[in-house]
């Protein structure tokens, strides 16, 4: 070692012992403050290698080399290819992802079931006179908004009378008064319920058309509708519509246009019509010449005898094909027929119900229809307007029947509930998917949406039936059962075992 490198080694042990020596809170002079225990060499300036990269000049130089240019044009060209690559895959994904099919257009009417108060007065006692009016029908909003129900016909309440002498533009007094049937209407409406009123005249004639060529009778007639349709009512209601067919069917063009003078994108009217006839080419050729919105019929009415499952499968069939592009409407009991229950076997009760929410179209609810009223009763036999009860203690009253998870109640509410929510029960395509005498089963299915599968026992003994079908999977989940003993389990469709007028409301998952 040379002895200049010696002197300068002695230099820097001296200078650490003497920071050492230093006291803690002290700083050498060349030094910033360090931590106690630290130790700084000074190396000289000349051994400090430094590095400030390239200048301007320097790296535009390197850039411009082949090699870097090349570099450059490989990585653009990379970016747009995958940039291109995840287009054409996206696209690729769009055009073979399945299509939602487009709703359809529905009004009001087309979305829930129809609930009918044919005689007002035998709904709801709103002071005590012992006969129920339209505050009644008030009261009892909330029953018919948990029923999820669309739409309210009632009537008729205008002054009627034998002959020519009814006035079909005041109400009833006995009913309530013009205030009265307004709040009535706006408490309704607020609740997303429509109301329609029936104007058939000459009500407690057994047949109101006998008149109706008379150009008086029908003048009368138009100027009813045009009267409540400007009271903000939501729709109009005839009944027994194979009268006006007979005698004047020209009449059927102007009401349809009355109805249509009020109608609005936002307040659309409904023109519904009923006839009593059960023969389905006569039932489609009213609605087609009275062009009504929808058209109460006998279709499913079996006229006091058991149906099996194929005569009712047939008949339904043949009237939604014959129907067309046309809306079907439902039901069994009627104002001019009666309640479901004195229509039908006690035993099919609930699944005449469960038919009727299930098939396409619009379900018809005869007042009390939700708790099995029946027109027989030991004070008045064979009444088509029996009192609603409400609360007197029986098992057939809304109150009893609200607290028993397995009655005909909670069934109405479920089914409408489902009715209105699920997309294949409220606009879906039908198949029917199997029928024989005791057993009908048929399919609702919207695009992508659940399905439901309707599996009705007509029989009154129990039933195996295996359901095969290319719309089918092997399996379904059970959704709502009229036997109080059905849990929600998984069926196995190959060998569904039903009870005793049992039906079985089925859904399953679509599976592209």
């Amino acid at each position: 070692m040379s002895k200049d490198s010696e002197v300068d080694m002695k230099d820097v042990e001296l200078n650490e012992l003497d920071m050492e020596k230093q006291p803690m809170n002290t700083q050498a002079v060349d030094y910033p403050a360090e931590k106690n225990g630290s130790v700084k060499v000074k190396v000289p300036e000349e051994m400090e290698e430094k590095f400030t990269g390239l200048s301007k000049e320097e790296l535009l130089k390197v850039a411009g080399t082949p090699g870097w240019v090349r570099t450059r044009w490989a990585l653009l060209i990379l970016f747009w290819l995958g940039w291109i690559g995840m287009l054409a895959g996206a696209i690729v994904i769009i055009v073979q992802a399945p299509r939602c099919k487009p709703i359809p257009e529905q009004k009001w009417w087309n979305k829930g079931a129809m609930y009918q108060i044919s005689s007002v007065e035998k709904f709801q006692d709103s002071n005590g006179d012992g006969k129920g009016d339209l505050t009644g029908i008030k009261n009892k909003i909330d029953h018919l908004e948990k029923l999820k129900v669309k739409g309210l016909v009632l009537g008729p309440i205008y002054q009627s009378t034998f002959g020519s002498d009814t006035d079909m533009l005041t109400i009833d007094q006995t009913l309530g008064l013009k205030e009265h049937f307004t709040i009535l209407l706006e408490a309704a409406q607020k609740k997303g319920i429509g109301v329609v009123l029936d104007l058939t005249p000459d009500d407690k004639n057994n047949n109101p058309w006998n008149n109706i060529s008379s150009p008086e009778v029908q003048n009368k007639l138009k100027a009813a509708f045009e009267h409540w349709l400007t009271t903000g009512i939501d729709g109009i209601m005839i009944s027994q519509m194979e009268g006006i067919k007979d005698h004047a069917p020209s009449l059927f063009d102007e009401l349809r246009n009355l109805t249509d003078k009020y109608t609005t994108d936002t307040r659309p009217r409904v023109f519904i019509g009923v006839t009593s006839s059960k023969n389905i080419a006569e039932v489609v050729e009213i609605q087609n010449i009275s062009r009504t919105d929808l058209l109460l019929s006998g279709i499913l009415h079996n006229s006091g005898s058991p149906q099996s499952g194929s005569e009712v499968a047939l008949h339904v069939q043949e009237y939604i094909e014959r129907l067309g592009n046309s809306s079907p409407a439902w039901s069994v009991g009627s104002r001019t027929m009666g309640h479901l229950s004195s229509l039908v076997e006690d035993r099919l009760v609930k699944l005449y119900s469960m038919m009727l929410f299930t098939l396409p179209g619009t379900p018809f609810i005869n007042y009390g229809d939700e708790i099995g009223l029946s027109d027989h009763s030991a004070e008045k036999p064979n009444t088509k307007f029996p009192m609603m009860p409400w609360n007197d203690g029986s098992n057939i009253s809304v109150e009893s029947q609200k607290l028993d998870g397995n009655s005909l109640l909670n069934l109405y509410i479920q089914l409408s509930e489902l009715k209105v929510k699920d997309r294949s029960l409220k606009h879906g395509d039908f198949f029917t998917i199997f029928h024989d005498d005791n057993v009908y089963a048929y399919l609702r299915e919207w695009d992508q949406s659940e399905r439901f599968l309707t599996v009705l026992n007509f029989g009154n003994t129990q039933t195996s039936v295996s359901l095969k079908h290319e719309k089918l999977p092997a399996g379904a989940e059970v959704a709502l059962s009229t036997h109080p003993e059905r849990q929600k389990e998984h069926v196995d469709l190959t060998k569904v075992m039903l009870e005793p007028n049992e039906g079985l409301l089925l859904r399953f998952p679509y599976v592209s």
